[in-house]
């Protein structure tokens, strides 16, 4: 290895930055207790030894050794980047012009940077990068940001650094603003993402600047009852996995197991059949050789198929009927709940039979207030149809199913269609059938219809109708920072930018989802850190002081994340849908009770005026994704989940890092309980608050300890459902192994 050639001089210099690093901690004697094993290594050798050693001193007690191993990391991170750049190690960063080039030339970088800012830009960016703010790093965050995103060539040797990713990000993202603007808005950028205020999303992470990938974290199709469309959407979806996105995919419209086809009855198989395609799918198609594609499939309550598709994740039974690859999610009408409570019967239709009977498709409808709407009463004209085919099964056994599943598997994932549909701000050109995979989105869809296919001067001439295939542009505010330095003001109209701008950078296989980003402009801004937040501000996670803090910091993200996207169209134009909307009509802010309050700190009256004045940007603005990757590089808690332990091992291939919970002292331990030991209902409670304010939806965990009773978690589903909830995602439990969703970890 090149390391060899290295001198042993370079192992006292790092000993000597570790301890101006850190003069209030016992390095003098850490350094001296591994003395006699320096000299006889390899430098390598060296690093890893030490970054071991100071894991080894993590503990509650003493959390801060992780920035220790970090401060060793990344000087070994310097050196091998001077090395492959050929600069000197002691200066940290090299030159940012020569590092975009060098990378440019070898493909990896997308030519578009050196078109856009020459050198002088470049230089003049290259002296904003703060090399210190590398110590803002735990050593899981580093080494996470390290191993999975930093620019690498093709024989993996390491060339762009840390402030150099978040610098190149800001440079691709801003590259289209005016060039009078552009280098202003790149360094607010810069600001945000390198002082780990945020986080983009994390295929932009991972690609924003590069010559492949994508820069949306996933998508959702809604599969059409043919088989045209079935086959184009699986190429789809095989497309956009392999570019590194998650899939939802909506499955309600196909035809249950035993309808007719063309006349014959009992020729169809159902939608397990087109689960297994999408199965492989998922197993083959993987992201860069990173991880198998990831998709979750949706189905409504009432379709014929729901028992062989909520067994279709367990571990036992007919294989032939499985699909463990898969993630599920069910779509649940107010009136199934209401079954559930009432212990009713629930009737079971196939979908392409109501069609042809009654002329109308029931996943059309919704209940348009609550316990009143146009659902229950299509639905209840299915049930009397005395020609349409159906079965009754009592709801609470469908129910007692789909626990069943959640507490064997983690899933299904549970959505609340007719809250989400009432609370559609873009309900005048469509309506929302599912979530995505992980179960924030929620935006309208529609399939794409096959028109025509001709022969035209030796070419297949291809013509489809686009349907509304959604895509996830997420971003999201590390609370646990940016609250505490009160920079939410600064903040949210850089990142709303930044996330608009992704809509016309990206590079989307699909036709139909360009089309359609570029129609909605939808994004979704999130948060994470909020257990994070709660014990730097000395807060229980179970009291009503904690609702009541997530109800009024919510309002304020959500009032200046609409003033933002209002102010960018403005300045740009607003989405093309805008005209009709909740947001050109006022009645989002009407319906949220925003107006005429007389305790608020926020105009909203003022804003919902200037809304309708000017429009607003993105259709949608606002999801709570589950962070879990990038929240972890930036040293925070994950999404709005309360922790699972103070302090736990990471499980990496060859080792463990220890991690305790961010910013762990003896004031703070007081206030982080366990995810398990929490009483849910506060949760919901909390979750609810915060619910009010977000247009779109929550990845929302339940988290039960081993040997709950079914009882117990029914109220708790029976609950989130009262309160609001738009969905709900994994159902953890301390007995079960839950497989992590990366590509929404914005």
């Amino acid at each position: 290895m090149q390391t060899a050639i290295l001198t042993k001089s370079w192992k006292s210099y790092l000993e000597e930055r570790v301890k101006e690093a850190f003069p209030t901690m016992p390095i003098q004697s850490f350094l001296d207790k591994n003395a006699n094993t320096k000299e006889s290594i390899s430098t390598e050798e060296w690093v890893n030894h030490l970054t071991l050693e100071a894991l080894s001193n993590i503990d509650e007690e003493h959390p801060d050794w992780t920035y220790v191993a970090a401060m060793i990391y990344s000087e070994w991170l310097y050196n091998q980047a001077a090395k492959n750049r050929n600069y000197d190690y002691e200066k940290k960063y090299g030159s940012l012009y020569k590092l975009i080039s060098e990378i440019t030339e070898i493909g990896i970088y997308d030519q578009g940077l050196l078109h856009t800012y020459d050198k002088d830009e470049v230089d003049q960016l290259e002296r904003l990068i703060r090399p210190e703010r590398d110590q803002l790093f735990t050593f899981i965050g580093l080494k996470t940001l390290a191993d999975r995103y930093l620019a690498k060539n093709y024989t993996k040797e390491i060339y762009e650094l840390p402030q150099e990713r978040f610098m190149i990000i800001a440079m691709t993202l801003m590259q289209d603003e005016p060039k009078d603007r552009r280098m202003d808005l790149v360094g607010q950028a810069y600001w945000a993402m390198s002082n780990l205020y945020m986080t983009v999303a994390t295929p932009t992470l991972s690609n924003a600047g590069k010559s492949y990938g994508q820069l949306s974290s996933c998508f959702i199709d809604t599969l059409d009852d043919s088989l045209q469309s079935i086959y184009d959407s699986n190429t789809d979806i095989a497309n956009l996995s392999k570019n590194g996105g998650g899939i939802g995919v909506y499955l309600g419209k196909i035809r249950s197991s035993g309808s007719m086809i063309k006349g014959f009855k009992g020729a169809s198989s159902g939608v397990i059949p087109w689960m297994k395609q999408l199965n492989n799918t998922a197993v083959s198609v993987d992201q860069l050789g990173q991880r198998k594609g990831a998709i979750c499939v949706y189905l409504d309550v009432w379709h014929k198929d729901i028992h062989s598709f909520l067994d279709a994740k367990l571990n036992n039974g007919d294989e032939r009927m499985r699909t463990h690859d898969l993630f599920t999610g069910v779509t649940l009408p107010d009136l199934f709940m209401e079954k559930v409570e009432a212990r009713d019967d629930w009737y079971l239709f196939d979908p392409h039979e109501i069609r042809t009977v009654m002329g109308y498709s029931l996943e059309n409808f919704y209940d348009e207030e609550k316990e009143n709407g146009s659902f229950r009463e299509r639905y209840a004209e299915c049930v009397a149809n005395p020609t349409l085919s159906k079965e009754a099964v009592p709801a609470i056994e469908i129910m007692k199913s789909i626990m069943k599943g959640q507490l064997e598997t983690g899933g299904p994932f549970l959505f609340y269609r007719d809250e989400v549909n009432r609370q559609n701000v873009n309900k005048h050109t469509g309506m929302i059938y599912c979530s995505n995979l992980c179960t924030e989105i929620m935006q309208n869809q529609s399939p794409t219809k096959f028109i025509d296919q001709q022969t035209k001067d030796g070419k297949i001439l291809i013509t489809k109708e686009p349907g509304d295939f959604v895509v996830c542009n997420l971003s999201s505010i590390n609370l646990g920072r940016a609250v505490v330095d009160d920079v939410l003001e600064k903040l949210i109209p850089i990142q709303v930018r930044m996330l608009d701008n992704v809509i016309d950078l990206n590079h989307i296989p699909v036709p139909q989802a360009r089309y359609t980003n570029v129609r909605y402009r939808a994004i979704g801004l999130g948060t994470f850190g909020w257990h994070h937040l709660l014990a730097l501000k000395r807060m229980k996670w179970e009291s009503e002081e904690s609702i009541e803090f997530a109800d009024s910091l919510y309002e304020k993200i959500a009032y200046l994340t609409i003033q933002a996207s209002m102010d960018l169209a403005k300045e740009k134009e607003p989405y093309p849908l805008f005209s009709g909307s909740e947001w050109d009509t006022g009645k989002y802010f009407e319906r949220k009770g925003y107006l005429n309050q007389a305790e608020s700190n926020f105009d909203w009256n003022k804003l919902q005026e200037d809304v309708q004045e000017n429009g607003i940007r993105n259709s949608y603005l606002m999801a709570v994704a589950p962070n879990s990757s990038t929240s972890l590089i930036a040293g925070s808690s994950a999404s709005i989940d309360p922790i699972f332990r103070k302090f736990y091992s990471e499980e990496k291939k060859d080792f463990k890092i220890p991690v305790t919970a961010p910013d762990l002292s003896a004031e703070t331990t007081w206030y982080y309980k366990s995810a398990y030991m929490i009483d849910q209902k506060w949760s919901v409670a909390q979750n609810a608050a915060r619910q009010k304010h977000i247009d779109q939806g929550i990845s929302f965990n339940i988290y039960v300890p081993n040997g709950v009773q079914a009882r117990e978690l029914l109220e708790i589903h029976l609950l989130a459902w009262q309160s609001g909830f738009k969905t709900t995602y994994y159902l953890r439990s301390t007995s079960s192994d839950i497989e992590e969703c990366e590509s929404c970890s914005s």
